[in-house]
């Protein structure tokens, strides 16, 4: 028997991947009709031209023929809770009750390590299955919650991000925390970069913070400085006035973060609907990013989020299911959310633009570049296969398209999880799409 340990896979595809950001450079992406990407043990060895690449192959080189099909970089998803899932698509007439009637019971379960592992399995399966290979996950206050979270995305091989939610005030008290920040740190190390799994600090909300817990927290972003942390802010104007209410003496609610040191790159801001032009240049100035969550924000009726304004300001931007408040697991159905919000706010998404913010765009917004997020050589290789004759209806759309920009509009506007073939982590198939 060889001991040879290496072990190339190639797949024949249309190829789509970016090295540049659509809305500011020309050429930004790469498009192969005929393409080949060559994976060697879970990364990234080649993506090019298949009549260029075919002859590099080692003798024996299987090669999975997807022709017909477009593979691309896993999607990123930069915000969600996977203690949720079990109450998307519940009514409420705002985000503060929705909050009190549904989150809050929902995640009291989440002491249970069965009742969390149960869930996390469903969660991270139904992420697969939309085509979404890495996330910036909330798990609840109950150290339980993340571990199950943890080991359940150890099992599949992810590069998965999430936290230990914290909350000391304004909450039920079967979910109140405290400013002791002991159980983040144990976390911290015991996940934090242990096989492809990050750690994110993560205060739910200034409101169900006291000053004393965000700034334990500050000074645990501080003692971890390659950890993220998440939170939301300026949702929507009752939790923006509510804020001011709690903080008085800070400028605006993005401030209030600024102040207790929550505020640097691998820092991800949930929805910021509502931030002022000083708040987008400070996102901007301290290289924290922004995740746009358009389903949550028409659901809950919270605004629009204004792409043009951080775009004018460069600030990092991302797209975000939020899920259990936003309506879908698929990263497709947000796009298509995405461009909505952004005509109803004036401006224009291009799908090369939307796909952009799903992958590359989302990797650069969490510190991820060379790492995951397109298929430069050494990256991990997590891609999915994108069907554009998935349904009767984008078969029929994308057999009329004269351009890229056109069928991946469609996908974009049509698509959801019918339209993943196959999604694959570092290398190997981890789902099907059943025929």
């Amino acid at each position: 028997m060889s001991n040879d340990t290496r072990t190339v896979q190639a797949y024949r595809a249309s190829l789509l991947h970016f090295h540049a950001d659509p809305a500011v450079a020309e050429n930004a992406h790469a498009w192969h009709e005929d393409g080949l990407l060559v994976v060697e043990n879970g990364r990234v060895l080649a993506a090019g031209d298949h009549d260029k690449l075919v002859s590099t192959l080692p003798p024996g080189t299987p090669v999975v023929d997807y022709r017909g099909q477009i593979i691309t970089p896993g999607f990123i998803d930069t915000h969600l809770h996977f203690p949720q899932t079990d109450m998307i698509g519940s009514p409420a007439p705002d985000l503060l009750p929705w909050l009190e009637n549904y989150t809050f019971p929902t995640e009291r379960q989440f002491k249970d390590p069965v009742h969390a592992r149960t869930v996390a399995e469903f969660f991270l399966d139904e992420l697969l299955r939309n085509g979404t290979t890495t996330a910036l996950v909330y798990c609840t206050v109950h150290k339980e919650s993340v571990d199950a979270f943890f080991e359940a995305s150890a099992a599949r091989n992810l590069r998965m991000a999430g936290g230990k939610v914290l909350m000391d005030r304004n909450c039920p008290d079967f979910l109140r925390d405290t400013a002791d920040l002991r159980d983040s740190e144990d976390l911290i190390r015991r996940w934090h970069n242990n096989g492809r799994a990050l750690y994110a600090i993560t205060p739910r909300f200034a409101p169900t913070s006291t000053p004393a817990q965000l700034g334990a927290a500050g000074e645990l972003a501080r003692a971890f400085p390659t950890t993220y942390i998440q939170t939301h802010v300026s949702e929507s104007r009752d939790e923006c006035a509510w804020v001011k209410s709690l903080y008085p003496d800070n400028r605006s609610y993005l401030q209030v973060y600024e102040h207790y040191g929550l505020m640097r790159p691998r820092a991800m801001f949930g929805h910021c609907i509502w931030l002022d032009d000083a708040d987008f240049a400070l996102m901007a100035d301290t290289g924290a990013a922004i995740s746009h969550c358009p389903t949550s924000n028409l659901f809950l009726g919270s605004g629009l989020f204004d792409v043009a304004k951080a775009d004018s300001v460069k600030a990092h931007v991302s797209l975000g299911t939020d899920v259990g408040a936003g309506t879908s697991f698929s990263m497709l159905q947000t796009m298509n959310e995405a461009y909505k919000v952004a005509r109803l706010k004036g401006s224009y998404l291009p799908a090369l633009r939307m796909f952009y913010l799903a992958t590359l765009g989302a990797a650069r917004s969490m510190q991820l570049e060379g790492t995951i997020g397109n298929f430069a050589a050494g990256t991990e290789a997590d891609f999915i296969v994108l069907d554009p004759k998935a349904t009767p209806l984008l078969a029929r759309r994308t057999a009329n398209g004269d351009s890229l920009e056109e069928t991946l509009f469609a996908l974009a506007l049509l698509g959801d999880d019918r339209a993943i073939r196959a999604t694959y982590a570092a290398g190997k198939q981890v789902h099907e799409r059943a025929r």
